[in-house]
């Protein structure tokens, strides 16, 4: 005979409690003991009756945890699990009503308690409506009052916008079905802005149909906006939680998706007031900016006359520096100019002094052993040139200038030659 380990008996119990379908989904009645909320918000108790008790868990936020108190009779929603470590069956609780609730009063909040664990509720998916629709769409019965007072209400107060109705049973074992076709015919073929959902007032096994997995589905599914209308103003619908906004009846459903077309007259008519004086501030606007670029341009202008004052003062300044650099070089060029005539021979000349040269070679002399008695002469003095023949008479010696040297020691002295004598 075979023999297992404590760990695979324990699997395998767990394996058929937690795959019994009648054991996943149930509603028990007890009472509450021996209650227990762990520092982490997590619910340990027990429910019993006057015959047996079962150990019951909750985690923390689920619906109706706070009705978990000691000696108190509740309705338990949750399935039946096995905790292997310790070898011991529990039920493990997502929802909690006060007993005698009713069957469907459960149901809705086990519905609940799943729907918005999955999101379906959450606001931050829901969708604004739009301001002007051009097509609206209802989902109700064609032969209730629902759609004719959609119709009146549109009539007076937003003729403009096309209404197209998608119609649905709305009550009665196939209602559910029917309510999601008619979403998804006008969501995918309806060409709507806006999708209202209307039934009229009744009890709640009336309303169930909008309570159904499948509608709240079909509504969560929709592109275009739904706004739920079900019922009168104190019912309440899983329907209406999902949807992206809800309406106390249906015609008030249909005033909040559409503009009143008396205010939109009023605003039409003040348009052109309300036109110039939007113009006239902008102009206003413009003006003032148009201001303040001139006066940045102006400030961004040289100032003329500064400039030329400025323009004057570098010319006296310009006009100065030339006159004195023109006097400086008069000076300079008279200073060149004197030095010039300094060395004119003409100007020696005029002094007294006199040009011999021998008239036949024109050469000038500057000795007296350059020339011989007979040679002639041309002497030129400052008003022209007179002819001359170097005489043949004895004349007193030439001295001679300081700087010559003298004849050495026992050299004798030639004799002076003889002077030159006009013709």
């Amino acid at each position: 005979m075979p023999t297992y380990t404590v760990s695979q008996v324990t699997s395998e119990i767990k394996e058929l409690l937690e795959s019994n379908p009648f054991l996943a989904d149930l509603w028990i009645e007890g009472e509450i003991s021996n209650l227990s909320v762990a520092s982490s918000g997590h619910a340990y108790f027990n429910l019993k009756d006057q015959q047996a008790v079962l150990q019951a868990v909750m985690f923390r936020n689920r619906r109706g945890v706070n009705l978990l108190k000691n000696g108190v009779s509740v309705a338990a929603h949750g399935r039946v699990s096995f905790y292997e470590p310790r070898g011991t069956l529990n039920i493990s609780v997502d929802v909690v009503a006060p007993q005698g609730m009713g069957e469907l009063a459960l149901e809705l909040e086990r519905l609940k308690e799943k729907l918005a664990a999955e999101g379906l509720f959450n606001s931050d998916r829901k969708r604004p409506l739009p301001i002007f629709p051009r097509v609206i769409g209802v989902v109700t019965s064609p032969t209730g009052a629902v759609f004719h007072d959609i119709q009146n209400v549109l009539a007076r107060r937003y003729p403009l916008a096309k209404l197209v109705l998608s119609p649905a049973t709305v009550q009665g074992a196939q209602a559910k079905e029917s309510i999601a076709d008619a979403l998804e015919r006008l969501d995918d073929e309806g060409g709507c802005d806006v999708i209202i959902v209307a039934r009229g007032g009744g009890s709640m096994e009336d309303l169930w149909p909008f309570n159904e997995e499948i509608v709240a589905r079909a509504i969560y599914a929709c592109r275009t906006p739904v706004v739920s209308s079900i019922g009168h103003e104190t019912d309440e619908t899983i329907a209406d939680y999902v949807a992206d906004k809800r309406a106390p009846t249906p015609s008030a459903a249909a005033e909040m998706i559409t503009p009143d077309i008396r205010d939109l007259k009023a605003a039409v008519t003040q348009l052109p007031d309300m036109m110039n004086r939007r113009l006239s501030a902008r102009l206003q606007q413009e003006r003032a900016g148009v201001d303040r670029t001139r006066r940045q341009l102006e400030a961004g202008l040289p100032d003329i006359a500064t400039l030329r004052r400025r323009i004057d003062d570098q010319s006296r300044i310009a006009a100065a520096s030339a006159a004195s650099l023109s006097r400086q070089r008069r000076l300079e060029v008279d200073g060149l100019y004197q030095r010039l005539r300094g060395l004119d021979p003409c100007a020696t000349l005029a002094r007294g002094f006199a040009v011999v040269e021998l008239a036949a070679s024109g050469r000038a002399l500057t000795a007296v052993g350059q020339a011989q008695p007979g040679d002639p002469l041309n002497i030129t003095v400052s008003d022209g040139t007179i002819p001359a023949v170097v005489g043949l008479t004895q004349t007193p010696a030439i001295s001679t200038p300081a700087h010559t040297k003298t004849p050495g020691r026992g050299r004798k002295a030639k004799p002076a030659p003889a002077s030159a004598a006009l013709l």
